[in-house]
């Protein structure tokens, strides 16, 4: 029997708390809910909810400072790591099959004097890998679109510099691995993308498709990945062209995401590659504007909670 997937109920203030505890109604799911069990009391009763399902479990985690929807404090910043922290260590003892965590609030953290650029780097550091690859997933289904990126939260201006060949080597290697092992695809094909329009029109607009992308695609072939391109960004996509390949590895956030964003918002889903344990995520934010009024949609962690299933399930009989 699997153990229970690990809920982190992200910021306090935003909607995280409202989704997580909505979530567990709709799915029968083992669920163990890592945050403050007093907050998660608090909404379950206002949002009309009977007592908690059998499947539920809590793994209680105190808030420093009562919470007010919508309004963000920074007394709370420690709290809503603590939670990803005991989550990430859970599941590397194996007391949890999978970690689904609802949005946190990066600014309201670093505010706080505490580093931090997101879920992914923060898990990567706690697991102490090297590498991990952010993929987006358009749903719940093993054949879904999914899009894979080879650098995550940067800055336009760094991301040239951040295109290596160890950056593109480790990501087709733990790419590949993660399909196969995680999504049950035996020889997964996988589209790379250039970096500058028109996958950089051989030389004439940009020169690291010659220099790094495509001597890294060389590289993963030798040792048996199904990785072809550069391809151009703005056609990758086409429907045509799509049912050919497994996955899309992308250059960088901004590059592949607003395609498959576009394409399943509200039931997307963050899945990070290369950790020793699964882990998926919402495909949206915080939502402050809308913190406690009961009107949040729970499609896209509803979607995250049974992806994570699937893939436990596939690593469970793997």
């Amino acid at each position: 029997m699997m153990k229970p997937i690990a809920l982190t109920t992200g910021e306090p203030s935003g909607i995280g708390p409202e989704i997580s505890v909505k979530s567990v109604f709709e799915i029968s799911t083992p669920v163990c809910l890592v945050g403050d069990r007093s907050l998660l009391d608090h909404e379950r009763i206002r949002l009309g909810l009977p007592n908690w399902p059998a499947h539920v479990s809590f793994e209680h985690i105190e808030l420093a400072q009562s919470v007010v929807a919508g309004k963000l404090d920074s007394a709370n910043a420690a709290y809503v790591l603590k939670t990803l922290e005991v989550a990430a260590l859970g599941a590397m003892e194996g007391r949890f099959s999978a970690i689904a965590t609802a949005p946190v609030q990066k600014s309201i953290i670093n505010d706080a004097g505490i580093p931090f650029t997101g879920h992914t780097e923060f898990f990567a550091n706690i697991a102490r890998v090297n590498k991990v690859v952010m993929m987006l997933v358009a749903s719940e289904k093993i054949d879904a679109l999914r899009v894979a990126l080879v650098t995550t939260h940067l800055p336009i201006a760094k991301l040239a510099q951040a295109i290596t060949n160890e950056a593109l080597d480790e990501t087709l290697k733990i790419l590949h691995h993660d399909l196969n092992h995680h999504f049950g695809l035996t020889s997964p094909r996988i589209a790379v993308t250039g970096l500058n329009p028109h996958a950089g029109e051989g030389g004439h607009m940009g020169d690291e498709e010659i220099r790094v992308i495509g001597p890294a695609i060389e590289r993963a072939q030798s040792q048996g990945i199904d990785a072809s391109g550069p391809y151009p960004a703005d056609t990758i996509f086409v429907a045509d062209r799509l049912k050919n390949y497994d996955a899309i590895l992308c250059m960088y956030h901004d590059q592949g995401l607003p395609v498959l964003k576009h394409a399943s918002f509200g039931h997307g889903v963050n899945v990070t590659l290369g950790l020793p344990f699964i882990r998926t995520s919402v495909d949206h934010g915080t939502a402050l504007d809308i913190a406690g009024k009961n009107i949040a949609n729970i499609g896209s962690l509803l979607t995250a909670i049974k992806l994570a299933q699937t893939l436990a399930e596939n690593k469970h009989h793997g």
